[in-house]
């Protein structure tokens, strides 16, 4: 996304905008902060003169990528309850949780440094409060989700789980903890 007050981008350039901040979120995750950036320019099939034209430092990079990351994360919640049921958004979007706190971990040393206001932080926490309360309510709503459940609970699971098995080669057991979490929220009508 252009900075707040800026032109929006041509079609073009905001493809390219896009692409590289998908490349540096792949590469983030991989090697952290200090992945090469003319690697990234490559893999998002620009010059490395295009990256840094929209991003004139690794820190504007690193920030640019994060706050993207959020807003994909979020923004996917209602694109999955529009295609499937519930539940299986739901487990999808910890799924793509669980990518994004990889992700983000391996920004956490530069983050700590631009992301420093309490302010921020409860920002991003309050937009992912948001998209699991939508993804509960719409299970809630077709009885197949407790309707007692607290986004902020689950959303600190996730944190657990994540701290757990947060790694790429933990990604089984990330899995079967995110299936064991799913069950504690699936609604199951009192036996008569």
């Amino acid at each position: 996304m252009p900075p707040a007050g800026s032109r929006p981008l041509r079609a073009d350039a905001q493809l390219n905008h896009d692409r590289v901040l998908e490349a540096a979120a792949q590469a983030f995750a991989r090697e952290g902060t200090q992945a090469s950036l003319k690697a990234i320019a490559k893999d998002a099939g620009v010059g490395i003169g295009t990256l840094y034209r929209r991003f004139p430092t690794r820190e504007t990079l690193v920030e640019a990528t994060y706050r993207n990351e959020v807003t994909r994360l979020c923004d996917s919640a209602l694109d999955l309850l529009s295609n499937v049921p519930a539940p299986q958004a739901l487990r999808t979007w910890m799924d793509h949780f669980i990518d994004f706190m990889a992700t983000k971990n391996a920004m956490a040393d530069a983050l700590r440094t631009l992301l420093v206001s309490e302010a921020d932080i409860m920002h991003t926490r309050a937009l992912l409060t948001d998209a699991l309360a939508e993804l509960l309510t719409a299970g809630a709503a077709d009885t197949t989700i407790r309707s007692d459940i607290d986004p902020t609970d689950v959303l600190m699971s996730l944190g657990g789980i994540t701290l757990i098995a947060g790694e790429l080669d933990q990604r089984d057991l990330a899995r079967r903890l995110l299936d064991l979490l799913m069950d504690g929220l699936r609604y199951f009508p009192p036996a008569a």
